[in-house]
């Protein structure tokens, strides 16, 4: 049994969800697959995955196992990377994540720009709105907005952004006053359903939540923007998210006196003394282009 081989193919399958659809993505046939894993936890002595012909699922073994195979093949495939880019070509896997807005403004363009440059290069890029773990799910960068708790990533700040209450200007021509936080009782509000209802803001140096009941909840940026645009009512987003809407006047900042503090955009990746060159060249390719576009909430009002 090329062991190998074996535990790739193991870590294949749970990746792929079922036999047949690793079969599909590495061009083997389901049966030997399944002869791949049987050697496999025979070598071990323990059963990885219990399996039907509906369902598996990683039992106890399975799922250490699957941590520790993912270590070793991500160490072995960075020295491969090493040793071969001394030819000056980067090549291999750049696995990377980031917020789903963010990621379609200002990352993508990028990825498909530095695909273009390394012809040897493949990327995934995956865009998620919830945090996504970058050593167990062997990602080599990750895009995030916030402080990071986490003292073991390594972190390149590009910008910073806040978030921003704004609305169209014809809903604000035919509103009621809205000078203060608490003025949003009496004024239609859309709301971000992964945010809630509770709005919090800055005044005298202190965090205030203001309670919104809003007309309109929306699970998705996008969806939340046009209706704000199109003067539905009042919304806060990332300054990110809404910057094209207010340098054009489709949209107008208000309630900027109570706005929070800037949260730091950073590409983070695991600490490493040994970075990849792909990733290395990646860092420091993508941070210096996206310093110039990300805009910066501060001068924009």
């Amino acid at each position: 049994m090329d062991r190998l081989k074996a535990m790739a193919n193991f870590v294949r399958i749970v990746d792929n969800g079922s036999l047949s659809a690793a079969a599909e993505a590495t061009g083997q046939s389901v049966a030997s697959l399944v002869r791949s894993l049987a050697a496999l936890e025979r070598h071990l002595g323990v059963r990885l995955l219990n399996r039907s012909t509906r369902s598996m699922a990683l039992t106890d073994e399975g799922n250490e196992y699957l941590a520790w195979s993912r270590r070793l093949l991500a160490e072995m495939d960075d020295m491969e990377q090493r040793l071969g880019t001394q030819d000056g070509c980067i090549r291999g896997l750049l696995r990377l994540t980031a917020p789903v807005e963010f990621g379609q403004r200002y990352l993508a363009p990028l990825v498909n720009e530095f695909l273009q440059a390394h012809s040897e290069l493949r990327i995934e890029l995956l865009l998620n709105d919830h945090l996504v773990p970058l050593v167990d799910e062997r990602l080599d960068l990750a895009l995030r907005i916030g402080h990071l708790p986490d003292s073991t990533l390594v972190a390149r700040q590009i910008g910073t952004t806040r978030l921003v209450a704004c609305a169209s200007p014809d809903y604000l021509e035919n509103a009621a006053t809205l000078d203060h936080p608490k003025a949003l009782q009496h004024h239609s509000c859309i709301a971000i359903s992964s945010q809630g209802n509770q709005w919090y803001f800055r005044e005298n140096d202190k965090q205030q939540a203001q309670t919104v009941t809003p007309r309109l909840t929306c699970n998705h940026i996008r969806a939340a923007s046009q209706a704000c645009t199109q003067g539905v009512g009042v919304a806060r987003f990332m300054h990110y998210q809404v910057a094209d809407e207010l340098a054009d006047g489709r949209l107008t900042r208000v309630l900027t006196a109570f706005e929070p503090v800037d949260l730091p955009i950073q590409l983070v990746y695991p600490h490493s003394l040994q970075l990849a060159p792909r990733v290395r060249a990646f860092v420091e390719w993508a941070c210096a282009r996206l310093e110039r576009v990300v805009p910066d909430p501060r001068n924009q009002r």
